[in-house]
């Protein structure tokens, strides 16, 4: 059926009516059709959401929108047709090619908001058993919006009369040109489509490099860039290239945090250490929230400049930050529990302090000066000791 066969079927082809009036009765049943298929479309809808799989619903979330605009692209062509034999007959032919590629627009239209239903659907809805990772799922929709665009972008251009096989060859010899002139930015798309492949990490994962100044938590993958969140709520973009060129660590991905503490006693308590040491390894082995399947030690490790120095180095079951320091804490308490418990102490940096006596005094000041200070004393003393002599002599 074509437009004009359409026309008559409306009784629109009858050429006594005025074509403005003509116009007006297409635009009135374009406005009803759009509200009665809205209604029935919501009605649907909410059918849909009662049903266990979630696929109908994207399809009538997809087709909401560019069915409404459909029906008033298909009546508004109609008028306009109907004006532009009136008015323009050269008119129609533009016309024509506007509904064409409307008609394009609207399909490649609902074909992107199915992909982001879809997207949205395999990442967060509750009827999806097996979800798909976020990264995953946002790096697959970016490659088939892609796809989609060029694709209705060519046939566009092919439905208006532009020769495709003249673009692909622009396409082909630009492509040179533009890969030399955009080369970090090629390095960058690379980049992030090898994140994507590989997933070092997704998205709200926490990582960091030893390489660079790099830590925070990733809030977006793009194609040209990453947006890392740091921990002093800045946001930190780093280009993509830059991961094929540094190390990244993702401790999201940590199966458990470790605790690697070490503590000293005093000297003096050096007869209870063997059995301090017993006891907090009991107590780590008991402990609910350490992972004894793993390594645990408590050992004696040296001798400190004021104390005797022992570690403690166990692992926790739980790998939340938080958390981690309530666990870390509550070992730390009870090691000190087991300690006191003892009368033993922890020591703590100590220097002890020797007073001399005077006799002592003189003899350190004699060692610390000079040569010639103390050859011009030792001839003062032998003086003085002259003159008492002399003194002596007289006297008798």
């Amino acid at each position: 059926m074509n437009w004009e066969t359409m026309q008559v079927y409306l009784g629109l082809g009858d050429t006594k009516m005025h074509w403005i009036v003509r116009v007006f009765l297409v635009v009135l049943i374009t406005l009803t059709i759009n509200f009665i298929a809205t209604r029935i479309l919501m009605r649907i809808d909410k059918q849909l959401e009662k049903t266990k799989t979630p696929w109908d619903n994207v399809l009538i979330h997809a087709a909401q929108k560019p069915i409404g605009v459909f029906i008033w692209l298909a009546g508004l062509s109609v008028a306009a047709e109907i004006s532009g034999k009136e008015l323009d007959p050269n008119f129609i032919s533009f016309i024509k090619a506007t509904r064409e590629v409307g008609i394009i627009a609207l399909l490649t239209w609902f074909i992107l908001r199915c992909i982001s239903e879809s997207e949205r659907t395999l990442t967060s809805s509750n009827k999806i058993a097996n979800k798909v990772d976020y990264t995953t799922a946002s790096a697959i929709s970016k490659l088939l919006r892609a796809t989609i665009i060029i694709t209705a972008v060519l046939v566009a251009l092919q439905t208006l009369g532009y020769s495709i096989s003249g673009v692909l060859a622009f396409g082909g010899v630009g492509g040179i040109a533009v890969g030399f002139a955009a080369k970090d930015l090629l390095a960058n798309f690379f980049g992030g489509l090898m994140v994507y492949l590989d997933r070092p990490f997704a998205i709200g994962d926490w990582v960091r490099s030893p390489d660079k100044n790099i830590e925070g938590t990733v809030e977006h993958i793009g194609w040209r860039q990453t947006r890392i969140r740091t921990f002093d709520k800045r946001p930190l973009y780093v280009p993509n290239s830059t991961f094929s060129l540094i190390s990244v660590e993702n401790p999201s991905r940590m199966s458990h945090r470790r605790i690697n503490e070490t503590i000293g006693v005093r000297y003096c308590d050096f007869s209870l250490l063997s059995t301090i040491l017993s006891e907090i390894k009991e107590m780590i082995s008991n402990h609910e929230d350490l992972d004894t399947n793993e390594i645990y030690m408590v050992n004696f490790n040296q001798f400190g400049p004021s104390s005797l120095d022992f570690f403690i180095y166990a692992y926790t079951k739980t790998v939340d930050w938080r958390t981690f320091h309530d666990v870390k804490q509550d070992v730390l308490f009870k090691a000190m529990q087991i300690i006191e418990s003892h009368d033993a102490e922890v020591a703590f940096p100590t220097h002890t302090v020797h007073m001399a006596n005077d006799s002592q005094m003189t003899l350190l000041s004699e060692q610390t000066n000079s040569p010639e200070q103390n050859s011009a004393k030792q001839s003062q003393r032998e003086q003085e000791s002259t003159k008492q002599s002399a003194n002596k002599q007289n006297s008798k």
